[in-house]
């Protein structure tokens, strides 16, 4: 491996070099986030047939198992972040997350197998937060969302590998093989980000008046109240909270619904829908970074409104995937759904690392991540799953349909949270910042 470049001697900032390097480093560390945790979805009708399980515990596990620890214990990792070393945190989350990833196929019981999705979720805590607070340091305002919507590729890279290598080797090797596989390589990554990734000086990009002794020493209760009294931070909160409960809920059980409606098999549901589904989801979530950047220039309100536009054309391009008759033809909708409806997490969090001052921005993003993982995570693959169960006496293996169709609805009413985050923005923005 050769020596990463080192950040420019002339200058206090970093090199934009050394800035870019770091920022690669931390998309490979959250596509390997969403890789241990999306294998699961591709091989879940294989985990319930081998361990007899309903839906709604399949349901359980894709959902609350992980979230519940995941935003449990974010907050006060997000907290310890917020003072200590932030690479050292993120490095030690991946070791715990990929470690509990390659055990999980040795699960014999629902019940152990949830164990160890209780750990990834634990271990999963210390990658996001405190990674968007370590590229905050990487990276000022005016550049700040585009690095992060490419950081959130990571998503998309990890999702698609999810699909692409759970359904290729769930039927070569089993899923409990697979789960071993796609595990171990996170703790090589895991070295790479403790001792290749520098820790950069907090705050380095924000004048003076951003971090006051006060906010230095803020407890999680204050920074808390300090968010949280702005209108705008809840609005787009809950808006990228209702937009993951509709977007995960979809995620999760999409490769089942191809394996019940259209009759696929896993090996070929996932190297189809990964790339035609994630492939685009990456182009999608630059191009909205650098579009809101640029809009942002002209007036802050284009981050709230080109949220809400991102979560509303959720609806017909997944409708259109749900309802098209050929379901090898359906698969391709997902490409405008994938290029018109990335972009609104990297937009929310960049609207919380522009409100936080420095000395909060882990905590900031760790709120954030609350309202998107407890409502998305937590409670999307679990509503379909439960959904299935109630839906199926009725419509038998049509049931996954109308189950994740019910669900895709409620994005309308979180591109209208969006949209009234575009009327406080501005002044909230004034707020935080003390101008």
């Amino acid at each position: 491996m050769t020596d990463p470049p080192t950040p420019d001697p002339s200058s206090d900032l970093p090199s934009p070099r050394y800035a870019n390097y770091v920022l690669a480093v931390m998309v490979i560390m959250y596509t390997c986030n969403y890789l241990d945790r999306y294998v699961l979805a591709v091989m879940i009708q294989d985990i319930k047939e081998d361990l007899d399980i309903s839906d709604a515990v399949a349901g359980f596990m894709l959902g609350p198992a992980f979230a519940i620890f995941y935003t449990g214990l974010g907050i006060p990792i997000a907290r310890w972040a917020d003072v200590g070393s932030r690479r050292s945190i993120i490095a030690i989350g991946m070791a715990v997350w990929s470690g509990f990833t390659a055990i999980s196929g040795a699960a014999s019981s629902a019940t152990q197998l949830v164990v160890a999705r209780i750990g990834v979720g634990v271990g999963e805590a210390a990658g996001a937060a405190p990674a968007h607070s370590l590229l905050s340091d990487y990276f000022g305002p005016e550049r700040r969302a585009t690095a992060l919507s490419f950081f959130q590729t990571g998503v998309y890279w990890g999702s698609m590998l999810g699909l692409v290598i759970g359904g290729v080797l769930v039927d070569e090797i089993g899923w409990r093989m697979t789960f071993l596989v796609v595990g171990l390589p996170g703790l090589l990554i895991a070295l790479v980000v403790r001792f290749l990734v520098r820790e950069p000086r907090r705050g380095q990009f924000d004048p003076p008046s951003a971090a006051s002794p006060a906010q230095e020493s803020a407890t999680i209760a204050e920074a808390a109240q300090f968010l949280l009294r702005l209108p705008t931070f809840w609005l787009v909160g809950l808006g990228a909270g209702i937009a993951s409960f509709a977007g995960t809920g979809i995620g999760m059980w999409l490769p089942t619904f191809f394996e019940r409606v259209h009759d696929m098999a896993p090996a070929e549901i996932g190297p189809r829908l990964g790339p035609i589904q994630y492939i685009p989801a990456f182009f999608g979530s630059i191009f909205t970074g650098m579009l809101v950047d640029r809009l942002g220039r002209r007036s802050l309100k284009w981050y709230a409104w080109i949220g809400a536009i991102t979560v509303l054309l959720m609806i017909p391009w997944q409708g259109l995937i749900l309802m098209w008759p050929d379901g090898r033809e359906a698969m391709w909708w997902a490409v405008p759904a994938a290029l018109s409806s990335a972009g609104w997490a990297p937009v929310a969090y960049g609207i919380a690392q522009n409100l936080a001052p420095p000395n909060m921005r882990a905590l900031a993003s760790s709120f954030i991540i609350i309202f998107i993982t407890f409502l998305g995570t937590g409670l999307g693959p679990w509503g379909v799953g439960a959904l299935n169960d109630s839906l199926e006496p009725t419509y038998g293996d049509e049931a996954v349909r109308w189950s994740i169709f019910y669900i895709l609805l409620s994005c309308s009413v979180g591109a209208l949270l969006f949209g009234l985050a575009g009327r406080t923005i501005e002044r909230d923005m004034a707020a935080s910042s003390g101008t």
